[in-house]
């Protein structure tokens, strides 16, 4: 059984209550079988692109970190005895870590990269917006260090600059274009890519 929780419109990301409800609602659905691929892609930027250092406050800083790091990190951990049920249910594959055993996605982004900033930087500034998904990318190692005891895969998707609210009109990619990479990227991971940031063609993103 497969979940993306920003699909889930009742479930606020930031909220423990709310993530503990999903959980069960979940639970209640898949049963006994477990959740074999958990999608964080719940996101927020503040202020507008391209959100110079003079526009951006203190609560752009905080209220994005909240949504872009916090949420994930919550739901990665309420949502693990879920994961674990998927994991062990699949234990004939041994240690082979893949999205049809068990594993969680973060939708990251190319701008999170720090040796790429100098690159990106002058495009888009959006200090709260990088930093946040500079963290997210640090937590996604860290999950995957923990996670890897129970062969559960984690790892980091940039889309690619696409065409929705956020990424504007200028960009090159359409949803769908996006979405059908990211899957095949997806259908693909193993063991090696655990804890890895790649985009939407399954190139490798430096930090």
């Amino acid at each position: 059984m497969y979940i993306c929780v920003h699909a889930c419109p009742s479930a606020d990301t930031s909220d423990e209550d709310s993530i503990s409800a999903a959980v069960q609602a979940v639970s209640k659905l898949i049963g006994a079988g477990g959740l074999n691929l958990l999608i964080n892609n719940a996101a927020i930027n503040q202020p507008a692109s391209p959100a110079p250092l003079s526009a951006t406050r203190k609560n752009d800083m905080m209220d994005v970190y909240e949504t872009n790091v916090v949420g994930p990190f919550l739901i990665a951990k309420m949502f693990l005895p879920l994961l674990q049920r998927s994991a062990e249910r699949e234990k004939n594959k041994g240690d082979e870590m893949s999205c049809s055993r068990s594993a969680i996605i973060n939708i990251s982004t190319i701008i999170s990269s720090i040796e790429k900033c100098p690159e990106t930087f002058p495009i888009a500034q959006m200090y709260s917006y990088r930093t946040s998904k500079a963290a997210l990318n640090m937590l996604t190692r860290c999950l995957a260090e923990d996670f890897k005891i129970h062969n559960i895969l984690v790892a980091a998707i940039h889309p690619g600059w696409v065409r929705t609210d956020m990424g504007g009109e200028q960009a090159p990619l359409t949803t769908q274009d996006s979405v059908l990479g990211m899957l095949s990227v997806m259908s693909s991971l193993s063991n090696k890519d655990c804890g890895m940031l790649v985009d939407w063609q399954g190139n490798t993103i430096p930090w």
